[in-house]
């Protein structure tokens, strides 16, 4: 799973060479396709930056694997379901002629974007911060516009708590949504973040995607 972050975020910061999925891990290794339902829908956040998608025919299916082998289970959470489906939309956004087919999908509820206290919404919204892609999960991202400050409040939480992860998670949302205030400093914060968290690879992805993708508005 680092390896795989790490060639995400490399190829966000414009370093290395042409990104491909399938050349960062083994297709039929059973870990890398684990590594690929964690790591969700980032795992082709390159392709969102535009270019040749007829390359993705291998990393489409990789992805397919990935989902075949590891699909929600019975009462699965809302982040589960969430991250699934974000995944298979990820490869027919990014990788529309991978000839992907992911029609048995899982339907998340989003009761919990309004009626969840700030803290745990926090956690969640880091949790699903491969979503935060450009054209992926709109009502999510809807959902979370509409809780700025609880998510802003997350950060700080999640900053003085030294929870790089979540915090690196958590800004990938707030560089995205509107009415963020300048108080924040959200750009030095994640800085510091990604700075603080020693390399991990998973924090680096998340700063650089943040990096890549802000501004914009939901959805």
């Amino acid at each position: 799973m680092a390896d795989v972050a790490n060639g995400v975020a490399l190829a966000l910061d414009g370093e290395g060479d042409t990104f491909a999925l399938s050349a960062l891990l083994a297709q039929d290794d059973t870990v890398a396709l684990a590594a690929i339902r964690v790591l969700g829908a980032d795992v082709l956040a390159p392709y969102a930056l535009g270019g040749d998608a007829a390359r993705g025919g291998p990393d489409g299916e990789a992805v397919r694997k990935a989902l075949a082998a590891y699909p929600p289970t019975p009462g699965a959470s809302d982040v589960s379901l969430w991250s699934y489906r974000g995944l298979a939309e990820a490869s027919r956004t990014f990788l529309p002629h991978s000839g992907a087919d992911m029609a048995a999908e899982a339907r998340p509820g989003d009761t919990w974007l309004r009626t969840d206290p700030w803290p745990v919404l926090a956690h969640r919204a880091s949790q699903l911060a491969a979503l935060s892609l450009p054209g992926l999960a709109p009502a999510l991202a809807v959902g979370l516009a509409a809780r700025t400050e609880d998510l802003a409040r997350g950060f700080v939480r999640a900053v003085r708590r030294r929870d790089w992860l979540q915090a690196a998670g958590v800004g990938r949302w707030l560089v995205r949504v509107p009415d963020v205030p300048d108080s924040l400093g959200l750009g030095a914060g994640l800085r510091y973040v990604r700075r603080m968290s020693g390399g991990d690879p998973r924090v680096a992805l998340h700063t650089a995607a943040a990096r890549r993708f802000s501004g914009g508005g939901p959805g």
